[in-house]
């Protein structure tokens, strides 16, 4: 990592100590101050009398992680959080749909499991500062594929246009035997 600092040095801009910042923030660090100090370079105007830009700063919240739990959504089955907050975006874990109260489904019907399912989705989001229209892609998980057309009349009710990207796959099973599971990414 010695040519980032020859890099830095070249743009007056102060070298970064890549090892403390891997350390800090993973592998993907490295990568970042690259891509900022190249794209610097590249959209540089050699004809500019100006010194060139480099961005090296790192942000203390490039790394931050926090886990969002309420009690109105069903608790995580196992070693999992419903949902994971960084930086601007929200990641909710596959939710099913399980009454918060009793731990049960609420039937054995697909509809019911869908709505269900909806619900506790949109209780995580209200924990997170997020609601239903700031949902960009959603996967959901059908143990039976013919299901598809009675899920989508209920999704349809709870995300408004434009509606997020989507993924829909029939699985071989699903935990405690649910006949659906969604999860999604929100935009905070």
């Amino acid at each position: 990592m010695a040519w980032c600092g020859a890099v830095a040095r070249s743009l007056n801009v102060p070298a970064v100590d890549m090892g403390a910042l891997r350390s800090r923030c993973g592998p993907y660090a490295a990568g970042l101050g690259f891509v900022s100090v190249a794209g610097t370079t590249l959209w540089r105007s050699p004809s500019s009398k100006s010194k060139p830009f480099a961005s090296l700063t790192i942000s203390s919240q490039a790394c931050v992680k926090e886990a969002v739990q309420t009690d109105k959504a069903p608790a995580a089955l196992g070693p999992y959080c419903q949902a994971i907050k960084s930086n601007n975006l929200l990641f909710m874990s596959g939710v099913l749909g399980l009454d918060p109260e009793t731990g049960k489904f609420v039937s054995d019907g697909v509809e019911e499991q869908t709505e269900q399912v909806l619900k506790n989705m949109g209780e995580i989001l209200k924990a997170s500062g997020a609601s239903y229209s700031s949902v960009v892609k959603t996967t959901i998980m059908l143990a039976d594929l013919k299901d598809f057309k009675k899920v989508n009349e209920i999704y349809a009710k709870y995300f408004p246009a434009p509606a997020p990207a989507r993924s829909t796959y029939q699985v071989a099973a699903l935990p405690l035997d649910a006949k659906i599971e969604i999860e999604c990414i929100a935009a905070l």
